[in-house]
Formats: structure tokens, sequence, C-alpha cells
């Protein structure tokens, strides 16, 4: 094979990756300060006198927390006025204390406790009657809250949370780029050890090793390895597929540095395009680069995903979400969770502001037969949209 597809093995790739030089900066306590700062202001356009942030990307996001949420309930308690209050397991607060990259308040539970308990008098002592909470938090968590303060007025949260999130700073953008540049470069290496008959498991593998050699220690954040007729589900079928010559080959993988996701997806053909793969192929560059166009700072999201979808109709495909043709939304946002607000899709009407941060990946299903996916992302800017990453040249020459 040429072009960058097949001629090598896994293990001469892996031999030659070098880690990632180019490192971002991680994300300060002064800049965790100010989000923080940020989402006070939206809680007094809200009318709240709380924000409750439950484990995962938010707690992440706004005190440097990367817990993941589980059936013991770890929050933070961000008060309009005041400091921070986390509350945890007591027998954690070693790793509390490692982690935690502002100063706040510990209110630690044991096991025979309640942490809501601990959450409305937190609130009972700031004189506290309105609380926002985490849309991403369980609702377990929520009722608790709710028997425990009975006379609390709660509203769910993400005009505050998601308000802070979609915008990112210069130092998330940095972090986001890294990680992306990581994956294409995985992606490229990829290509170049396809062989007829090397299952879909052992490319996801040398994916997995070759984020870990690259700088991204937890390897793959997701993968999605298809070959042929797997190609046409958007997320792939059940087995290990295996390759042979002129099957459509998709893979969409990522990975996090220090929590921050890319999420690239490239297809091409293993061996010789026909026709039609060639004509699908061309039409969904086509459709991402529209959607590309559309974005211009103050449109509605909903007008990149229209543009993309317009394209693709009026080559006869479609209409609307039916197949052949688009089955879902453009694009979402992505940041430190692979897929979070804003999406492009009919009905969000957010409109595209400076820091906001997108897919755009407008697949094209030709149903039992094959599937085209190219994946990029871009981010806003106050002139127009930026690209992470060049998009694929051509079928031909995937990564040029």
């Amino acid at each position: 094979m040429t072009n960058g597809i097949g001629g090598s093995t896994a293990e001469q790739e892996l031999a030659a990756i070098t880690p990632w030089a180019d490192i971002a900066p991680a994300i300060t306590a002064q800049e965790r300060m100010a989000r923080l700062e940020k989402a006070r202001r939206l809680m007094g356009e809200q009318g709240v006198d709380a924000l409750l942030i439950g484990a995962g990307a938010s707690l992440n996001y706004f005190v440097g927390l990367p817990w993941g949420a589980s059936e013991r309930l770890v929050a933070l308690l961000l008060p309009r006025k005041g400091r921070p209050i986390v509350v945890a397991p007591h027998f954690e607060r070693g790793t509390l204390e490692a982690d935690l990259s502002i100063d706040a308040d510990l209110r630690l539970w044991e096991e025979d406790e309640s942490p809501s308990e601990l959450v409305v008098q937190a609130l009972r002592e700031i004189g506290g009657s309105r609380l926002a909470i985490d849309p991403a938090m369980a609702l377990l968590f929520v009722e608790r809250i709710r028997r425990a303060g009975p006379t609390l007025g709660v509203i769910e949260g993400s005009a505050i949370v998601d308000g802070c999130r979609m915008y990112k700073s210069p130092a998330e953008l940095a972090l986001l780029q890294q990680a992306k540049s990581m994956t294409l470069e995985v992606h490229r290496r990829a290509a170049k050890i396809l062989r007829p008959g090397i299952r879909a498991s052992a490319v996801a593998r040398f994916l997995d090793e070759a984020h870990r050699a690259i700088g991204a220690p937890r390897g793959n954040g997701f993968v999605i390895v298809q070959f042929g007729r797997a190609t046409a589900f958007p997320h792939g079928l059940p087995g290990d597929g295996i390759l042979a010559e002129g099957d459509i080959v998709l893979i969409d993988v990522g990975c996090t540095v220090q929590g921050y996701h890319s999420d690239i997806t490239r297809t091409y053909v293993f061996g010789d395009a026909t026709e039609e793969q060639r004509h699908i192929w061309n039409l969904e560059k086509e459709a991402q680069a529209a959607a590309f166009a559309a974005a211009e700072p103050g449109r509605p999201c909903e007008d990149v995903d229209h543009a993309a979808r317009s394209l693709l109709e009026k080559a006869g495909l479609g209409p609307d979400y039916r197949l052949p043709g688009l089955p879902h939304r453009t694009g979402h946002g992505i940041g430190l969770s692979i897929h979070e607000p804003a999406y492009l899709v009919r009905g969000d009407r957010t409109p595209l502001a400076t820091g906001m941060c997108f897919s755009n990946e407008p697949m094209i299903v030709m149903p039992d037969k094959f599937g085209v996916r190219l994946e990029d992302h871009f981010y806003m800017t106050d002139t127009g949209p930026k690209w992470f990453t060049a998009p694929s040249p051509s079928i031909d020459r995937p990564f040029g």
C-alpha cells in the first residue's frame, strides 16, 4: 500500500514515537478562582444563593478534583458570597487535600452520617434558601437533599455550569490543542500498520499503546475501529472485524490531556476506492467545509447543522435524518467532557461565541454498505472559527 496506508508494523511505529514536546501548562489556581467568580455572577442572575456541583467533570473544572461520581456524595457547595465548601467522605481527606487546587472549607462525613444533612446545614449557615444543582448530579443525591431540606427552593443549574464551561480560556484551548494534535499523529501512524487480515482489536490496541507513548498516560479515552459494512453504523457493530482489500476503514479515537479531550475520526479505503466510495467521501468533505463556513460569531448553533444537512440534501441524501444521509447532529461541544453543550443540531439556538469548541462530523451513512465520517474540531474566535486540526485532504491521501 502507499499514500500513508499500510507498509509498516505496530512495532516499527511505536519505536518511532517520541513523547510530545510541546506540553500545555496546567490550569492555575487563579484561573479556577476566576471560574468560581463567574459562576457567582451567573448565580446572581439566576437568583440563587448557592450552587452544588457533584463529582465529575464540573467538579474538576471548578476546583481541580479529578474524581468520578460514585454512590458517595462528593460535592462543592459554592455560596454567592463566602468561602467555597467541599463535602466529602472523611476517609478521603488525604487524597482530597492533595488534589484540591483552591482554598476551601472541608465538611467531611463519616460512613454512618448523612452528607445531604451536611449540605443543608451549610446552606442554613449562609442563610441560603435557593439552591442550583449541577445538571449532571444523580437524581438519588438531589432527592436526598430535597428530603433533608424540604423548604429549599431547588433549581437545575445548567445555566450557571454551562455558562462557565462552554467558553474555553486560552489555557483550555492549549490543552485541547495538545490532545488533538497528539491524536492526529497517532491516527497517521495507525494507518501505516494496516494490512489484510489485521483485526480491529489489534488496531485498537496499537492506538492505546501509541497514545501512551506520545504522552497520554491513560491511553485511549475511547476507540472505535470499523471495517467494511460495520462503518455504516455510526458507533459500529459488535465483534472483532477483519480487514480486507477494498474495505472502508473508519477509526474514531481520542485521548485526554489533563482531563481535556480529543475526538478525531478518519475514514479512508484500504486499497482502491470505488466510484461510489469516492463520491460519498467527497460529499462528506464538502459538508464538513460547509459547516465550518457557517460557524460565524453570533449565529445560532443550529445554523451549522443546517448548512451541512442542506448540502447533503441538495446532493440527494436525506432529507433530515433519513438514510442514506446524515443520521445524527453535525457536532458537539468538547472540553472536560467529550460531549458537552452547546450542540450543532437543529433546535440549539445558543449563539456562537468566542471560546466555544465543537466537533465537526456530518457523517454520511449508506445503509448496509459503508459510512464516511470525517471529524475534526474547531474553536470560535472573535472573527470566526479556527481548526484545531487540518481536515483530511482526500480519500487517497487522508493524511496529506
